[in-house]
């Protein structure tokens, strides 16, 4: 079992390692190995044999890499469908996809989301005048950022302040009220730190970066229940559950394995 390296995807890793482990399979990790351009190849030459991958993104990387031009959209089927395409010749294979998605969201701080009831991204359309977005200095010219906020929500804010990709510049600008909007990722653990919402991307602006794991066919042919047992990890994980166990080890500094124990044993998928 292999993972990039960071603390959402050692958490990925272990909770699919820990059900197989549960279920008679000997697992050997190789978590926290590098970036994609690291962990990909591991798995193209057998040094790992599965590690859980974001579908959007990963189909870019592979279709990237055939010299082709990535089909990945916002309908995680589709884009399931697009990676596996790309993953068949290379004896791959993409399973179930996890509600959980890991991508670009837009978050109020609780007191301005009551104050102008804000649930979705749709709802921000009638006080975007009265608001300043905060995200990465690309923003202003990115389809997932400011130009899509505009042309498919119709949203036209005061102004725009440019900060960092998701990082700690935008959590104290939303603190502080500088920003009244701001980009971080889906699961970050501030989310759930701060109390913020997260905006329903309800006219599905971003791509479908759902978490699935990437497992070589070899393996998969000689365990009969290994996919369904990665499969019941996927149909339970949503995007507050891994922001939740972000939060349990980026912020708490807890044990990525107790974490994900834990959660397993809630869902009764170990006992």
């Amino acid at each position: 079992m292999g993972s990039a390296n960071f603390p959402e995807q050692v958490i990925l890793g272990e909770l699919y390692a820990q059900i197989l482990e549960a279920n008679g399979y000997t697992v050997e990790r190789h978590l926290n190995l590098g970036s994609r351009e690291v962990v990909a190849p591991a798995l193209q030459s057998g040094q790992i044999d599965m590690y859980p991958e974001y579908l959007a993104t990963a189909e870019a990387f592979f279709a990237n890499k055939a010299g082709s031009q990535s089909k990945a959209t916002s309908d995680p089927t589709a884009t399931q469908q697009a990676l596996q395409a790309l993953l068949t010749p290379q004896n791959l294979t993409v399973l179930d996809y996890a509600q959980a998605i890991d991508t670009n969201g837009f978050v109020v701080t609780k007191q301005t989301a009551d104050k102008f009831h804000l649930a979705k991204l749709s709802d921000v359309q009638p006080v975007a005048g009265q608001m300043i977005l905060g995200g990465p200095p690309e923003c202003p010219e990115r389809p997932f950022c400011q130009v899509g906020l505009r042309e498919t929500y119709g949203l036209n804010f005061k102004d725009f302040k440019a900060l960092d990709p998701g990082g700690p510049l935008t959590v104290a600008a939303l603190d502080s009220g500088d920003i009244d909007i701001g980009l971080l990722f889906t699961t970050d653990p501030n989310i759930t730190l701060k109390s913020y919402t997260l905006l329903e991307d309800d006219k599905h602006l971003q791509l479908a970066d759902n978490i699935a794991p990437v497992i070589r066919n070899q393996v998969l042919q000689q365990g009969s229940d290994l996919r369904q047992l990665a499969n019941s990890v996927s149909a339970k994980l949503t995007t507050s559950d891994l922001t939740d166990m972000n939060k349990s080890v980026g912020i708490d500094h807890q044990d990525a394995s107790a974490v994900a124990k834990a959660y397993l044993q809630k869902q009764g998928l170990l006992h």
